[in-house]
C-alpha cells in the first residue's frame, strides 16, 4: 500500500501519501485486514446482513455463486475479526444465525458505496474491458504476423 522495505526486508513507513501516517509495524496487518474486508464475498455478506440476522441457507440464497466452502470460510473469518456475530439457538433442530456486529455495521456503509459504484459503472467498465481485449488481441496478431514475416526471411 505504499510501505517500503529496507535492504533487510523489514517494513519502513511510507515517506508520502495516505500510508505515511501509518506506523511501519502496522502495515502488514492493515494489508491483511484490507484483503479480508475488500474480498468480494466478505463485502456481499456484510451487505446482505444489514436487514438483520440470517441463517446460513438464507445467506447462501441471497449471495448467488458462493460455494458452501467459501461461505463457511468467509463467515469464520468475519466472525474472527469481530465483524459479524454467530448465535446458536438451543432448539430442535438447532438454529444458527449470523448478524452484523457493531464493527461490521461501521463497514456496511462503505461496502454499500463500493457495490453501488460497481453497479453504476458496470456498462462503462465492460466497454473498457472489451476495448482492452480487442486492442490486446490486435497487438498479438500483429506481433505474430511480424514474427512470421521475419522467420521467412
Amino acid at each position: 500500500m505504499g510501505a517500503m522495505q529496507d535492504s533487510a526486508g523489514t517494513d519502513m513507513a511510507a515517506a508520502i501519501g495516505p500510508c505515511a501516517s501509518i506506523p511501519a509495524d502496522h502495515m502488514a496487518f492493515i494489508r491483511q485486514v484490507l484483503d479480508r474486508v475488500g474480498d468480494k464475498w466478505s463485502m456481499l455478506i456484510v451487505a446482505v446482513l444489514e436487514d438483520g440476522p440470517l441463517r446460513y441457507t438464507d445467506l447462501q440464497r441471497q449471495i448467488p455463486g458462493i460455494s458452501q466452502r467459501m461461505l463457511t470460510h468467509t463467515l469464520r473469518q468475519l466472525k474472527e475479526d469481530g465483524l459479524i456475530t454467530r448465535t446458536a439457538y438451543a432448539e430442535v433442530p438447532p438454529r444458527v444465525e449470523y448478524g452484523l456486529a457493531p464493527l461490521g455495521r461501521g463497514l456496511h456503509e462503505i461496502v454499500m458505496q463500493l457495490i453501488g459504484w460497481a453497479a453504476d459503472h458496470h456498462d462503462e467498465i465492460r466497454v473498457n474491458r472489451d476495448l482492452a481485449a480487442t486492442t490486446t488481441s490486435s497487438r498479438s496478431r500483429a506481433t505474430a504476423t511480424a514474427t512470421d514475416a521475419s522467420a521467412k526471411r
